[in-house]
């Protein structure tokens, strides 16, 4: 090393490992692949998942809580019965079907929670030991988020204030390095680029463009930090319909690799303007999920039994459904 050249020191690192290796040069070569032509890429979520997905993907599901949270989607993971997963854990009803079904085996562990109704009595149960989760490596909220930004904008890493001090970077693989610039500490969180994206939107056209009502979450980023994306939209529009209101564009089509038409997707989650949770369900599905015996016995009959989101629907009711949308009375 020459007398101009300096080594940046590291002062801490988390003491877990990294899920997913930071490859931003074959990420860019797969990128510059893709098709850019308008093509008709709508599929059912049995054979986008058939198609995109593969024993021991890297898979992430965008946004949190029950809020349009892409169930039509996961529902199709499970009955697949793929496995091996690595997951980007930062969900609620989502993630606990997955790790339910035993398919997951690592997590970037953020939140998984039942939230007012406290902790996941099912993730609880898949990382004690003998469980099916075999590695928790902890983010914040915010870190996995800026993992995919870092991601989405083609840099390995981002540097941040974010959970330094704290045993939540012990437990991560992030590093500490002193600023060049300030000479404080500052955290590195690496690139997160997932194989597989999923992500529920309020409408999309036939070629992937891609509009969000309400809370757009980490839609933006998520989408641009994934190798396949796939989407699921409450409503199929023409594409003049996206383009009179191409600000509301957050996911253009040449990131799309599948777009699914599925109606209350999002069930029993809500939709923002659309339709509200199914608080009735997702309460009888807390207290299943409490015990391994009746928590397979509610995927059994929500998930196994049904062939497909058409299927779901019916069993549901119209009525039921109905009930939900904003402005009807329960």
């Amino acid at each position: 090393m020459s007398d101009n050249q300096q080594s940046i020191p590291i002062l801490d690192q988390g003491i877990m490992p990294l899920l997913q290796k930071v490859d931003l040069e074959e990420f860019r070569a797969l990128n510059r692949g893709k098709s850019k032509a308008l093509v008709d890429k709508l599929m059912t979520e049995e054979d986008a998942v058939g198609r995109f997905v593969e024993d021991g993907s890297y898979i992430g599901i965008e946004l949190y809580g029950t809020v349009r949270a892409p169930m039509s989607l996961v529902r199709a993971i499970v009955r697949s019965g793929k496995k091996a997963f690595r997951l980007a854990g930062q969900g609620v009803h989502e993630s606990d079907l997955i790790i339910a079904a035993r398919q997951v085996e690592h997590i970037d562990f953020t939140y998984m929670g039942q939230e007012v109704y406290g902790v996941s009595s099912i993730t609880r149960r898949a990382c004690e030991p003998g469980g099916s989760v075999k590695t928790i490596v902890e983010w914040s909220n915010g870190a996995i988020s800026w993992r995919f930004k870092a991601a989405s904008m083609g840099v390995p890493f981002v540097p941040t204030y974010s959970m330094l001090g704290t045993d939540t970077l012990k437990y991560s693989a992030a590093k500490v390095i002193e600023c060049p610039f300030t000479k404080k500490p500052v955290a590195l969180l690496p690139a997160l680029i997932l194989d597989v994206g999923f992500i529920h939107v309020s409408r999309a056209d036939k070629h992937g463009n891609c509009q969000i009502d309400g809370i757009s979450g980490f839609a933006f980023e998520m989408a641009r930090a994934s190798k396949k994306l796939i989407i699921s939209a409450e409503e199929i529009v023409d594409v003049n319909e996206i383009r009179k209101q191409p600000d509301k564009t957050i996911i253009p089509y040449y990131l799309v690799d599948a777009v699914v038409h599925a109606p209350y997707g999002s069930w029993p989650g809500e939709m923002a303007g659309d339709y509200e949770r199914d608080e009735e369900h997702y309460k009888r599905f807390i207290q299943l999920s409490k015990t391994k015996e009746d928590t397979d016995a509610y995927m059994k009959e929500w998930v196994y039994d049904l062939p497909d989101h058409k299927a779901l629907i019916e069993k549901i009711g119209k009525d039921r459904l109905e009930s939900l949308r904003i402005g009807k009375e329960a």
